[in-house]
């Protein structure tokens, strides 16, 4: 079993969802209280301006049927994963980065609404709500028509998420405007986008977006651990690999160089995390020591019974053949007395096409009779030799009954004779071997290390050989390399070999393919799954020169033998990806990440890596900073904001500085600083701006939305700039 981690951590199971219950309306009705709402891509965020914080649920809506009582359910958010079912069923308002979805939109404002308290037929707040960089307009449009035409809001003001953020972490004094430079990161659901800011204001025709964020995080993550362990027994989700994400997942400084790092196998092991996945133990019944004798005695009973039938069918298989190869024997003696036309009548009535198919036939039970009769007496001792009275006696004399034991007595004879000659042979071998082995014996005594060398030598030219046929193997199922083509061009040489002619064929011309050996060495060549037939010599030949080094070589150990090379995986890929013995169940659970959690985040950087066809941030920020002055340029590094769920991975700010630093001047000061809450300072940042005098001013009132229609806006330094007229000052 492969060593556990130094850090072991176990997926979470099924948690309760924390549905909140709806406050009360009393303090905010008939105020003119601005509703806030930051409509993000996997959550929701909503409350009144002048609350401390917002309340916040996944933005999901599901319809599911209750099966108990058959009542159509209408759940969202959190309420979700109380239902199995309906968890296949949720959707969201987004598709990627665009708002699309306006039914679960309209439910999340009902949502929402209602757990405000709102009990009035209609919506009498101002409403700020967020929205992507660059929304196309007909998201725009019918998120005005639903505010209007549903909700009979007052005004609406939209505004992007992150300048919000980035206000809120910059908020100046009351009476102050916001005048503060700095180019913010934003790293959302579906993208990261890069917007600069002078003098407060987003200068939305220098930004740009990447299609890159934790979503597509996420999923390249579950593809490399699919990749990776692709017979996982536990079924891998994204929900999985979101919370591995934003847990165990880091920016790298320098990537290049932690993945050269890595190349130890022991600095794999120590940076890389075990997940342990859920698993269910197998139950296994214990058995007393009287039920297993027992099992084991009638586990004996049934192989011995099992032994003594093989051996009986054995025996009347060999006794079958006996009979067969006299009766053919006794045949072949007449074939000197009969005439050619006699003779082939006689083979045909016997089932034999001519004579060498005859003799063939003869050949192969002689040799399967051999065969049969040395492994019974292999190791048997010399019998006696039994007396056969009636052979020598001439057949006249003999009545009936002793015709039949005389032929019975020279199948007995026969079977005594080649039982003879195989012992003969066998002892003719065992002097051979003892001459052999006592010679090679006298050669170790002389030189024991000439003799190791020699059959390492020997061992090395036959493990050489078995990884060409290997070798040969693997290219054969590439079809594009030398040894397929090959293949290819032989089996084209054999299907379009000329045949013999038909006028040749009944001029008595032939065929002569195969009456050579080596012509069948084409088919061997061409089947991939045929064994060479020197391949299970060669594996005898080297199991015998392993076992005589083994034996006599100190220096010769297991560690060095066929079976153990063949078996050893390298080091880097045992750290990489550990191997459990079968029935380990709890080990086959398991995920080992160590690159993984890089190379996950370094794809921000560097997109191709996982496919995507697009510049990484060092790119967009490069490309951003390049539009401006080298004056212009210092006021914007002197405060590069990070926003965003993914921004609180470990590591950001040191990569973004190493991206940074080489393209600025040495003396440029850059100063990179992170959101203090990344996931709600844009809701807050929006709540401290509807607080303020310029809010009123940059709404879309019910009055403008009806004369200019639903996709305009106006144009204010927190907001888009598409289709936008600019907003009147107080």
């Amino acid at each position: 079993m492969a060593e556990d981690s130094t850090e072991t951590i176990r997926i979470p199971g099924v948690f309760f969802p924390n549905i909140p219950t709806p406050q009360s309306y009393d303090d905010f009705r008939g105020q003119d209280t601005a509703l806030v709402i930051d409509n993000g891509s996997t959550n929701l965020r909503f409350g009144f301006a002048t609350s401390s914080q917002p309340i916040a649920v996944t933005n999901a809506v599901a319809k599911f049927r209750e099966r108990k009582q058959n009542k159509p359910l209408l759940l969202f958010g959190d309420a979700i994963d109380a239902e199995n079912g309906a968890r296949s069923q949720a959707r969201t308002p987004w598709e990627g980065d665009v708002l699309l979805n306006f039914d679960a939109l309209e439910n999340a404002l009902d949502y929402a609404f209602i757990h405000l308290g709102i009990d009035t037929p209609s919506v009498e707040h101002p409403v700020i709500m967020s929205e992507r960089l660059c929304t196309p307009l007909h998201s725009r449009s019918l998120t005005s028509e639903l505010l209007f035409e549903l909700y009979s809001v007052p005004s609406v003001t939209y505004c992007v998420d992150s300048i919000m953020s980035f206000y809120h972490n910059n908020i100046p004094s009351p009476a102050t405007p916001f005048s503060s430079d700095g180019i913010v990161v934003s790293f959302n659901t579906a993208s990261t986008s890069v917007i600069p800011i002078l003098d407060g204001k987003g200068l939305l025709s220098h930004a740009k977006r990447i299609p890159w964020g934790a979503t597509q995080a996420s999923e390249y993550l579950l593809k490399l651990i699919q990749l990776k362990y692709p017979t996982f027994p536990t079924r891998t989700t994204t929900a999985h690999t979101s919370w591995l994400l934003k847990d165990k997942c880091e920016f790298a400084t320098d990537y290049a160089e932690l993945v050269r790092s890595m190349k130890d196998p022991l600095v794999l092991k120590s940076r890389q995390i075990v997940v342990q996945f859920p698993f269910n133990a197998p139950t296994t019944e214990e058995k007393t020591e009287e039920e297993l004798a027992r099992v084991a005695e009638r586990r004996r009973e049934q192989g011995k019974k099992l032994q003594e039938i093989a051996a009986k069918a054995r025996m009347e298989k060999l006794a079958q053949k006996e009979l067969d190869l006299q009766s053919l024997m006794s045949l072949r003696e007449k074939r000197e007395d009969e005439n050619k036309k006699e003779w082939a009548a006689i083979l045909k009535e016997e089932g034999f096409e001519n004579d060498a198919a005859f003799d063939a036939t003869i050949k192969k039970l002689e040799g399967d009779l051999k065969k049969a009769r040395k492994k019974d007496t292999d190791g048997d001792e010399m019998e006696d030799s039994p007396s056969f009275p009636l052979i020598d006696v001439p057949d006249g004399d003999l009545d009936e009954d002793q015709l039949k034991e005389k032929r019975k007595q020279k199948l007995m004879k026969a079977g005594w004779d080649a039982r003879e000659r195989i012992r003969k042979d066998k002892e003719r071998e065992r002097e051979e071997r003892a001459a052999e082995e006592q010679r090679e014996q006298d050669e170790r005594n002389q030189d024991l290390r000439g003799w190791s060398t020699k059959l390492r030598r020997e061992h090395e030219t036959l493990m050489n050989k078995i990884k060409d046929r290997s070798r040969r193997k693997a290219a054969l199922n590439d079809r594009k390399s030398a040894a397929a083509q090959a293949r290819m061009k032989n089996i084209a040489n054999l299907a379009a070999d000329e045949r013999v002619p038909k006028k040749r064929r009944k001029a008595g011309g032939e065929d002569m393919f195969g009456a050579d050996d080596a012509d069948w060495a084409i088919y061997r060549k061409i089947n991939t799954a045929a064994e060479s037939s020197d391949e299970e010599e060669d594996l005898l030949n080297l199991q015998s020169v392993e076992q005589k080094l083994l034996t006599h070589d100190p220096t010769f150990t297991e560690q060095h033998t066929h079976a153990s090379l063949t078996s050893q995986r390298s080091a880097l890929i045992s750290a990489f990806r550990p191997q459990y013995e079968e029935g380990d169940v709890e080990g086959k659970s398991r995920v080992h990440l160590s690159i993984e959690r890089w190379r996950v985040c370094e794809a921000w950087f560097s997109p191709t890596m996982a496919g995507v066809d697009s510049a990484g941030i060092g790119e967009v920020l490069q490309s951003v900073l390049s539009r401006f002055s080298n004056s212009e340029k210092g006021r914007l590094v002197k405060r590069v904001f990070v926003t965003g769920g993914p921004s609180q991975l470990p590591g950001l700010i040191p990569r973004l500085h190493a991206s940074l630093r080489p393209i600025l001047p040495p003396d440029m000061p850059l100063e990179i600083t992170q959101a203090a809450d990344p996931c709600i300072d844009a809701w807050k940042g929006m709540a401290d701006f509807a607080r303020t005098d310029e809010f009123r001013t940059v709404g879309v009132s019910k009055a403008d939305y009806e004369e200019w229609g639903s996709e305009r806006i106006k144009r204010w330094w927190g907001g888009n700039w598409n289709w936008t007229v600019p907003a009147v000052p107080v």
